[in-house]
């Protein structure tokens, strides 16, 4: 049986993540819906860097934007927006048969409002504008400051992909905006009916640890928080106020795992993809570790979900301080994603420069 599909009988979106024009053009993304049970796919800073830096397939968008007057980030935006409004079509009638619970694309803010609520919420919104497309997600880091601007956009009415959560606490923050959010369309008798995923990095958690843990606590770090994560979801969309919202029409915000290619060589090359096989979650994959697993992962259950109390345990005494690390590890991925930010633009400038003039 395709072992991809098997994931999706499970209850599990698998969402690619990743997005380039050469994949739109040759067919490769259409082949992944259908032969791989992709339902959606996420982009980020890093990965439209590696896409337009290392591929001459943006050098005539490039040179007809920068001809228009496009410049720097609304040449970019412009450009990611294209080939987002492409792949959402293409999932679109995934959208329309899920009644939109699937079939989402992603288009995330500029990294460098991670500390600016009030930015935030303007890009937010103008990427929803300029999109027009019903099924994009704007993604918004769930930083201190981006945590209102999730609110806000929620009450707005902007589907909202929150990203670079790392713990069970940074989780709640972001559930509770979504929540709050979602309270004060129905207070204003607006529709509360505004999809939202919540995407917690699970990878960069081992990678963090590497080798200063015993031998046997190495790659556990991340299904642990994971699992503690997911617990946690259960329990904000069983809960009484839950209900109140679903009984006005609300749907539940979907808990998403992101970063789940394997780091560590000597570790399975899909690791993470089972071992996050759990019901209504969605799990957003790179292209090599999508087709490891379509060539050789099993399903053996989320087993190591019930282990992680105790494995947890076992870090604390190892002596990593996890709240401390999950803040250090969502201030390191902003940091990360605004170093590609620059780099993008950088490349896009360069790149308009040389091809105006030929």
């Amino acid at each position: 049986m395709n072992r991809t599909k098997q994931l999706h009988d499970l209850g599990q979106s698998l969402w690619l993540d990743n997005i380039t024009r050469e994949n739109l053009d040759d067919g490769t993304l259409r082949r992944y819906i259908d032969e791989f049970s992709i339902t959606g796919l996420t982009s980020n800073p890093t990965i439209f860097d590696q896409a337009i830096e290392g591929t001459t397939a943006y050098d005539e968008g490039i040179r007809d934007e920068a001809y228009a007057g496009q410049a720097a980030e609304a040449l970019f935006l412009e450009l990611a927006l294209e080939d987002l409004r492409r792949a959402a079509d293409l999932f679109r009638p995934i959208f329309d048969a899920t009644d939109g619970v699937d079939g989402w694309v992603s288009m995330e803010v500029s990294p460098v409002l991670a500390d600016d609520t009030a930015g935030s919420i303007e890009a937010a919104a103008q990427i929803r504008r300029q999109a027009d497309r019903p099924n994009l997600f704007v993604k918004i880091p769930g930083t201190p400051k981006g945590i209102p601007a999730i609110e806000e956009s929620i009450f707005d009415g902007v589907p909202i992909n929150v990203t670079l959560l790392f713990s069970r606490q940074q989780y709640l923050a972001a559930a509770e905006a979504y929540l709050r959010g979602v309270e004060r369309r129905i207070a204003a008798g607006l529709d509360p009916r505004v999809p939202s995923v919540a995407s917690l990095f699970v990878s960069r958690w081992d990678k963090a640890v590497g080798a200063d843990v015993p031998p046997d606590l190495r790659n556990r770090l991340g299904i642990a928080m994971a699992a503690r994560t997911y617990r946690a979801y259960r329990e904000v969309f069983a809960s009484s106020r839950w209900r109140r919202l679903a009984d006005a029409g609300a749907r539940p915000q979907r808990l998403l795992w992101a970063s789940t290619g394997t780091k560590d060589p000597a570790a399975s090359d899909t690791l993470y993809v089972e071992a996050l096989a759990v019901p209504d979650t969605i799990n957003t994959m790179p292209a090599k570790t999508l087709r490891a697993f379509a060539e050789h992962g099993e399903l053996g259950g989320a087993t190591a979900f019930g282990d992680a109390k105790r494995v947890l345990a076992r870090f604390a005494h190892a002596g990593v301080d996890v709240d401390a690390l999950a803040i250090k590890l969502q201030r390191d991925g902003v940091r990360a994603f605004v170093k590609s930010w620059n780099a993008l633009l950088e490349s896009i400038a360069e790149k308009s420069a040389a091809l105006v003039q030929t």
